[in-house]
């Protein structure tokens, strides 16, 4: 196992990235909204906007204080707008119940707003140094592939598979740290989902899937495809971008945004004529939307 932790060290030391919130000087805070805005969305979306949302708020209290409408429209096109709100009650909660510091034990975030399991245990290894089991889907991936001879893990994780990964830790906080990051930079640059470059990877010697000729995915059959055009989120996604490009304040109409939902098209000519309406209903639910007293016109909260 000092092997295996040697090469992955040694391999990440030499190819990591350089990413601004790995940079010394980066705070807990900047790193939990790192994980957050990392939640299903690529590095390259979210550098631009991780920078700019820290020179805007760069403590969890002038995030509590913005308003809901400015935090989503700096939210962008990061996708899953709801992260943003959450983020915010997040911030609040830090604010007032933690005098601004960001807890440093998982057990303390895992109880704030928004913040699971993997989240918890990044922030208390990448932002306070502890020793924790990060498992995102690239860690799963490298040690399923080098551990178990699996092209790809199984659609959730187990409590086998977290054991597994917390006997591979290294015992010192420090070295877990790098090993945590450095499995997860081995994912995203070489042991990838769908093109691993395997004559690149420190572990090709001792990998159990090359070693069994690469053999495909065995639990193909039980995931689902996250298609993205012609759905709600689709749809969703039209209305917010049409309403983060209003004037500040500036109302909508039904009528102006159920067109927007439709790509600008007449919503009656859709296959689904039902879609806008049903994806702008829901906005309203989530709170990302809010109506007018009268229920006429819409803006952001």
């Amino acid at each position: 196992m000092r092997d295996l932790h040697r090469a992955v060290l040694e391999w990440y030391a030499a190819n990591a990235r350089d990413l601004p919130w790995r940079r010394p000087g980066t705070s807990p805070w900047g790193v939990l909204v790192t994980e957050i805005m990392l939640q299903q969305t690529p590095v390259v979306r979210v550098r631009p906007a991780w920078e700019a949302w820290m020179e805007r708020w760069p403590t969890p209290a002038d995030l509590a204080a913005a308003a809901p409408s400015d935090v989503l429209r700096a939210w962008d096109r990061l996708g899953y707008p709801r992260r943003a709100l959450r983020l915010q009650e997040c911030a609040r909660v830090i604010a007032t119940d933690h005098g601004g510091r960001v807890p440093d034990t998982e057990d303390e975030l895992l109880a704030l707003p928004g913040v699971g399991a993997y989240t918890a245990a990044a922030v208390a290894a990448f932002a306070h140094g502890r020793r924790a089991v990060v498992l995102d889907t690239n860690v799963r991936r490298v040690l399923g592939r080098v551990m178990d001879g699996r092209a790809l893990p199984a659609p959730s994780l187990g409590r086998p598979e977290r054991a597994r990964a917390a006997g591979h830790l290294p015992a010192d906080a420090e070295r877990s740290v790098r090993w945590n990051v450095g499995v997860m930079e081995l994912g995203a640059l070489v042991c990838t989902a769908r093109a691993p470059r395997c004559e690149a990877c420190p572990l090709a010697e001792r990998c159990a899937w090359v070693a069994a000729g690469r053999p495909a995915d065995e639990h193909v059959h039980r995931r689902r495809a996250q298609a993205w055009h012609g759905t709600d989120r689709q749809v969703r996604g039209r209305i917010m971008a049409h309403l983060r490009a209003l004037p500040d304040e500036a109302p909508a109409g039904r009528d102006e945004l159920l067109a927007a939902g439709a790509g600008g098209a007449d919503p009656a000519a859709l296959a689904d004529p039902g879609q806008p309406a049903r994806a702008l209903a829901s906005l309203l639910e989530d709170g990302l939307v809010v109506a007018a007293p009268d229920g006429a016109a819409y803006r952001l909260p």
